[in-house]
């Protein structure tokens, strides 16, 4: 049993990277040293784990049910842990933050580098991407994440702040077409429209009696990428609904306007999730309270 334990974490290695290769440079060891482990754990449990062949390797029915049970049992490990770490004074280990990319990269990372400044044991991995990831799973500490959160098993939550998102357009371009007066006039201008994986999220503008009114924006150029949609609105390429965080700093210097600004604006919370846990790392903690005071200011 002892080979078996000690041969898991090359093959959750191998069931998460997709290849015995990748595997090994995961984890500095030979694509076949990672073969000959997964073979051990086969032989040991009287199963297979892989559908080999030349371009692929799939996992099993039996593989997928090992590698949940593998997935589960280390995160009780990394918990028995947490639990002698926590009575340490001093903030040490790796924390790994998974966060949106431009929230993440504005308002989460400055943040979390000042813990980095002020605990100099401590390793911080930052994971920047538009999607959710699972914590657990995929060995995370901790997730910020904006409006609904769906799921939540086995999770902890926090909600630290809120943003709005409003419309906004470029002084140029309300000059050239002018300044709309309701939400029936902005099928007069083209829509700057985020739209990922083969969506774009309408745009959302509760009425006087609490419901969402929903709008389809006429749109010639959608982008998966905030930033991008930023820069076309300032370069007055048409109106965009943007998060108010992404754009005080050009409402500020004037070189957005807010449109409709007496329209009430849809609010969303901003949460901290983390793995539910008896006892808290340090340096989890150290980051929640940063993260939660931070979005006061």
């Amino acid at each position: 049993m002892i080979d078996l334990f000690s041969d898991v974490p090359a093959f959750v290695a191998a069931a998460e990277a997709g290849s015995f290769s990748a595997a090994g440079r995961e984890l500095h060891l030979s694509r076949s040293a990672v073969g000959k482990a997964v073979a051990r754990i086969e032989a040991r449990l009287g199963v297979r784990l892989f559908n080999r062949t030349t371009r692929a390797q799939v996992l099993t029915e039996e593989g997928r049910v090992f590698l949940a049970r593998c997935v589960r049992a280390t995160a009780e490990l990394r918990e028995g842990a947490a639990v002698l770490e926590a009575g340490r004074e001093s903030v040490q280990g790796v924390l790994r933050v998974t966060m949106p990319v431009l929230y993440g990269r504005l308002k989460v990372a400055p943040l979390l580098m000042r813990i980095a400044d002020a605990h100099p044991e401590l390793t911080i991995e930052l994971d920047l991407r538009d999607r959710h990831v699972s914590l657990v799973e995929e060995g995370f500490d901790l997730a910020v994440r904006s409006g609904a959160l769906g799921a939540t098993a086995g999770l902890s939550s926090r909600v630290v702040g809120q943003h709005s998102t409003v419309l906004c357009a470029a002084p140029s371009l309300v000059k050239r077409l002018g300044m709309p007066c309701s939400l029936d006039d902005l099928g007069r201008y083209d829509a700057l429209v985020y739209h990922r994986d083969g969506w774009s999220e309408p745009w959302a503008f509760p009425n006087q009696d609490g419901r969402l009114e929903l709008i389809e924006p006429i749109s010639r150029i959608r982008v998966a990428d905030l930033g991008v949609v930023l820069d076309a609105a300032v370069s007055g390429r048409g109106i965009a609904w943007l998060p108010d965080w992404l754009i005080e700093e050009t409402l500020g210097t004037g070189r957005l306007l807010r449109l409709l600004p007496d329209l009430p604006t849809r609010r969303h919370d901003i949460h901290l999730l983390w793995a539910t846990a008896t006892v808290i790392p340090a340096r989890l903690q150290v980051a929640i309270a940063a993260l939660t005071e931070g979005a006061k200011t």
